[in-house]
């Protein structure tokens, strides 16, 4: 795992809470929930290749 990508994915939560914190004191509650799911889905995409090595990997320790 990089650690760019551990840094990214602090920015973008980083980004998400004081978005969301924004849009919930102007009263916006459903825009920062889409706000914090639009996070959410973005940092999946970017770690679901990784879940998916991890389970090969344990895929081929397990065939041995």
């Amino acid at each position: 795992m990089e650690v760019s990508l551990i840094f990214k994915i602090a920015a973008v939560g980083i980004l998400v809470s004081v978005i969301s914190q924004i849009l919930k004191h102007s009263g916006r509650e459903e825009h920062a929930f889409l706000t914090s799911l639009a996070g959410l889905i973005l940092v999946l995409f970017w770690i679901i290749p990784y879940i998916y090595d991890l389970f090969e990997t344990i895929k081929k320790l397990f065939e041995l």
